[in-house]
């Protein structure tokens, strides 16, 4: 699938088929993020891959009840190492750095998803702390995302965008 085609057609998806997602296919998704741009190239990102069942509902218990994290196969949690960040950057790659650089592998990962037929989602709303208990992260390893993963079961409607005329400005 053509880039231009990907980003036209993902969909934040939030019903998914019980069908696996094979672990050749996960590998893909996981090496398209980590070709993403990093500040200094510090590349401050985590991937953890959750399948287990039990994990998945402790991950909708702390994402506020979005049953959808349970429902798809596969959810990645995208951290930041910190320490990393900082290593490269102090207190800006820490608070500011890490976070824009996972956001760019989010990105590669959802489309990579997109080429590959794939639905994905985007939750930013869960408690950071509960996360970070339920998977036993290390201090330092901040989550920021979670990604659930799978054929999709739904095929949403484009969301509507604000005109380009109305965010754009030439200096």
């Amino acid at each position: 699938m053509d880039v231009f085609e990907a980003i036209r057609t993902r969909r934040s998806v939030r019903r998914y088929t019980p069908d696996p997602v094979p672990d050749e296919v996960l590998a893909e998704l996981l090496s398209a993020a980590i070709l993403a741009p990093s500040a200094g190239n510090a590349q401050p990102w985590r991937f953890i891959v959750v399948r287990d069942s039990k994990l998945r509902e402790g991950l909708v218990a702390a994402a506020y009840g979005q049953t959808f994290l349970a429902e798809a196969p596969v959810v990645i949690v995208v951290c930041a190492d910190l320490e990393r960040a900082r290593r490269a950057y102090r207190e800006r790659g820490e608070t500011l750095y890490c976070l824009q650089d996972t956001a760019a592998a989010i990105q590669n990962l959802l489309l990579a998803a997109t080429a590959r037929g794939l639905g994905t989602c985007w939750v930013g709303a869960f408690e950071e702390g509960r996360v970070a208990d339920l998977l036993g992260l290390p201090k330092g390893l901040r989550p920021v995302a979670l990604i659930p993963v799978g054929k999709p079961a739904e095929t949403p409607r484009p969301r509507p965008r604000r005109p380009l005329t109305e965010v754009l400005e030439y200096r």
